[in-house]
């Protein structure tokens, strides 16, 4: 039976404890995600057979389910698969970035680091600034997923804090605070255009979305959101998860650096620099290697090859610190001892590929269905026959795109499909695309750290089981449903208080579009 955590006691946690106990049943992700293929295949045929449609309320084309199970489509699938499984995103970055982030967990660079920190920073600010800095590492794309929870887990147990409420706290910022961050970043220009089509559909003349329309509601969130995870940690995690009482090996004991460790560090930062010059020598210049080709492309879009190399650059970032570390440490002799290092951080990723096949099968199936598309039209028509309006009908799009996203977690994936319905959808209720992006982007991120469909959760759990090997999903979706019922009750506060008070969202985005008034 899987491992629980019980520490503290109250209503509240007998709740989390019961659905620690109810998801650590849930079959394994492999068996999840298989099934959901499967159930993918059986409503395509039978949604085919039934003539299951919906009508795309802005071209007024009419979707129909597409059978996967005729000849010609069990041919596709079986003929893809293959494909399907080579192009699932996460899988390359999962594997590339821990290329070198093994190098620099196994020279012990991470040890020492921490050991360094920990002797520094004051205890009390251990949770926000994880919490923080899981928030700010969505510019990083999803490489917060792989990085994050492992070097928080050891920064709590080396204080002798839960290291379960270390991985919780990093996922809260991760997953949970996905949509917000203090800095432009990629996903920012990839959903204004999105946004900007879909209101075009309806007014032409409508002018163009930019990147840092939501600008300013995002950096408030960041802050918004440290603070009611630093919250959340401190009066609902920690306090359900008691005392930790770990062993010795996974504890990073608190001492002061040893002489070679001072050295390895400094040899560390000194390698750490020269790859940050170097990625600033080729995306600072006008003609740099990592800016666009394109001399119309400006802002955000001119970095777009930094952003597209932004794993590799991950890879660098912590492979060359962990060589210099270990070189300098003793812990690395030789080109073999660093080729291991990789060798011995791949090998735990065995449960993290199996599930990746079938995840990539799951989503490839049921976009090619068009089951996704049937449900946001649907769930579209619902909301209209309803008859909200106002910011009744924007807590509803929150709710039902939090919704969603427990489906289909990749926010450009989802935007694709629900920008085309409700942009124009609700720009004849009043509210401007640029409001209905934002509201979206609360929407796409509050469910993130409590689905199960999450492709990253076999690489989070594999941290997990160092200090509680029994654990399972259930564990991990307890720890983090503290924070998605916060971050949406605050979250949605805060938006609709920015929309009553009418401040503005970012750069150049009006809230209101007149011809809905």
């Amino acid at each position: 039976m899987a491992q629980t955590t019980t520490g503290g006691g109250g209503p509240l946690a007998g709740m989390l404890n019961f659905v620690e106990r109810v998801g650590n049943r849930l079959p394994d992700q492999v068996t999840i995600f298989a099934v959901l293929a499967g159930v993918v295949l059986l409503l395509s045929y039978f949604g085919e057979r039934a003539g299951v449609s919906a009508q795309n309320p802005i071209t007024g084309e009419r979707i129909q389910v597409s059978n996967l199970l005729t000849r010609q489509g069990v041919q596709s699938l079986l003929t893809e698969m293959v494909r399907n499984f080579k192009d699932f995103p996460p899988l390359g970055m999962v594997l590339a970035a821990l290329i070198g982030v093994g190098v620099a967990d196994k020279s012990g660079l991470f040890a020492a680091l921490l050991k360094g920190t920990v002797a520094l920073m004051p205890h009390w600010l251990l949770t926000p600034t994880i919490v923080f800095v899981g928030i700010m590492s969505n510019v990083a794309l999803d490489a917060g997923f792989v990085i994050l929870p492992p070097l928080a887990a050891m920064a709590f147990a080396a204080v002798g804090r839960h290291p379960m409420a270390g991985v919780a706290a990093a996922i809260a910022g991760v997953a949970g605070g996905f949509s917000a961050n203090l800095l432009i970043t990629t996903l920012d220009p990839l959903l204004a255009g999105l946004t900007a089509s879909a209101a075009n559909a309806l007014d032409p003349a409508y002018p163009p979305v930019n990147a840092a329309c939501n600008w300013y509601f995002l950096i408030a969130s960041t802050i918004l959101l440290t603070l009611v995870g630093w919250l959340v940690s401190a009066k609902i995690v920690e306090p359900r998860l008691g005392r930790w009482a770990g062993t010795s090996d996974t504890i990073v004991p608190e001492h002061r650096l040893s002489r070679a460790e001072a050295r390895g560090l400094l040899a560390a930062g000194v390698a750490l620099v020269v790859v940050i010059l170097g990625i600033l020598a080729l995306t600072l210049p006008e003609n740099a290697v990592l800016r666009s080709a394109d001399k119309n492309a400006g802002g955000v879009e001119s970095l777009r090859p930094f952003f597209d190399s932004m794993v590799v650059l991950i890879l660098v970032g912590f492979l060359v610190p962990g060589i210099a570390y270990g070189v300098v440490n003793g812990t690395v002799r030789s080109d073999k001892d660093v080729a291991g290092m990789m060798a011995a951080s791949l090998s735990t990723m065995g449960a993290y590929i199996a599930m990746a096949f079938f995840a990539s099968q799951f989503i490839a199936w049921f976009n090619k269905s068009n089951l996704g598309g049937l449900v946001a039209f649907q769930g579209a028509a619902f909301l209209k026959s309803i008859g909200l309006s106002g910011l009744p009908l924007g807590v509803a799009f929150v709710t039902g795109v939090a919704i969603f996203n427990i489906l289909i977690a990749s926010a450009s994936a989802k935007w694709t499909l629900l920008a085309p319905v409700f942009v124009p959808m609700l720009m004849l209720m009043g509210f401007s695309p640029e409001a209905t992006q934002a509201l979206y982007r609360v929407g796409d991120s509050v469910t993130n750290p409590i689905t199960p469909l999450n492709a990253y959760w076999p690489v989070v759990l594999a941290t997990i089981h160092r200090y509680l090997p029994r654990a399972g999903l259930g564990t991990l979706i307890s720890a983090t449903l503290p924070y998605s019922i916060a971050f949406y009750l605050t979250w949605m506060a805060m938006i609709v208080l920015w929309l009553l008070c009418e401040w503005p969202l970012g750069l150049g985005a009006p809230l209101h579009y007149p011809l809905g008034q």
